[in-house]
């Protein structure tokens, strides 16, 4: 399952007219990316959640297809919480083991291993977790030696942290995990589920990951998403072609010749750099934009449609179309 019915808040201004989900890295909604990851890995049959702007994301993704996946949907009129929305569609796992993840999770975790270490254990739940530096920006795990979860912290200071293992919000879960849900229509995994499963003893266990993982919850996160993508310090597609080392063009892009281009750079389908431009990377710019004569821009990002006027500085920015 892909939880995409979130509001976005701390995207916003962006998430004011478009799903989050939908928010781009590397000029391609974020949720491609996963949708593509869990194909890769064998997970050909999927379901997401909706509730706001649901029809932007039904018009974009569809039945799954373009992504090799068979995509099911399930509308939320009020938001039922990450767990309360698994429920929901609760017949989709009724047979094996089940991956939930969040539509917004910018990673290229291998899967094929977070199932194999769900099937290895004796768990009814595997969470995938990462090395963090600054606990205070997460939630961690707690964990004995062989892996089985004794406790969680949320966003401790690093001196009180018991742990600097971060939930990733990838879960494998076994059907059982419905028993241990509390009745309420509102439901959290991790406010509600993962305490009833120690309250009980039930074992579930943790997956460490050193693959790249960035949950794009804030501005600067969703920037430096995008600056790792360009890197390639996350394995994801831009669909674009080479040009040079570092710079990547889109199919109808126009690039002048007098245009100075500093990789690591982005150029999208469509989009049209005036003369005298000066790009200095990273830099991602979205499809359709258009950059105006002796623009100047900086470690920043545009999305779709976005227009630079002639001879603007922009630096450690996000653009964005205005209509």
């Amino acid at each position: 399952m892909v939880l995409a019915a979130g509001l976005g808040t701390r995207l916003r201004p962006l998430t004011y007219e478009m799903a989050k989900p939908l928010v781009p890295v590397l000029n391609r909604p974020i949720m491609a990316h996963i949708l593509e990851l869990v194909r890769r890995h064998g997970f050909t049959e999927a379901i997401a959640n909706l509730s706001y702007l649901p029809e932007q994301l039904r018009e974009r993704f569809g039945d799954g297809s373009e992504y090799g996946v068979s995509l099911e949907w399930s509308f939320e009129e009020e938001l039922l919480g990450t767990a309360g929305g698994v429920r929901n569609v609760r017949r989709f796992f009724d047979r094996e083991a089940f991956l939930v993840m969040a539509a917004d999770a910018l990673t290229d975790i291998d899967l094929g291993q977070l199932l194999a270490a769900h099937q290895s254990n004796d768990g009814i739940a595997t969470l995938a977790v990462k090395k963090v530096p600054d606990t205070s920006e997460y939630g961690v795990v707690v964990t004995g030696s062989d892996g089985r979860i004794q406790g969680f912290q949320e966003k401790p200071d690093p001196p009180e942290a018991l742990s600097d293992l971060a939930s990733c919000m990838i879960y494998m879960f076994e059907p059982e995990i419905f028993d241990y849900f509390p009745e309420t229509p509102v439901v959290d995994f991790a406010l509600d589920v993962f305490p009833a499963l120690l309250e009980n003893d039930v074992p579930f266990y943790v997956h460490e990951t050193d693959a790249y993982w960035n949950d794009v919850g804030s501005l600067d996160e969703f920037r430096q998403g995008n600056f790792d993508a360009l890197a390639g310090a996350v394995d994801v597609d831009s669909g674009a072609q080479r040009l040079r080392d570092g710079v990547l063009v889109a199919p109808g892009a126009s690039l002048p010749e007098d245009a100075r281009i500093e990789p690591p750079v982005l150029v999208g389908t469509g989009a049209q750099i005036g003369p005298d431009v000066v790009l200095e990377g990273p830099i991602v710019v979205g499809d359709g934009c258009r950059i105006g004569r002796g623009a100047r821009l900086k470690r920043s990002v545009l999305l779709p449609g976005t227009e630079i006027p002639a001879d603007t500085i922009l630096v450690e920015a996000i653009g964005a179309r205005r209509d």
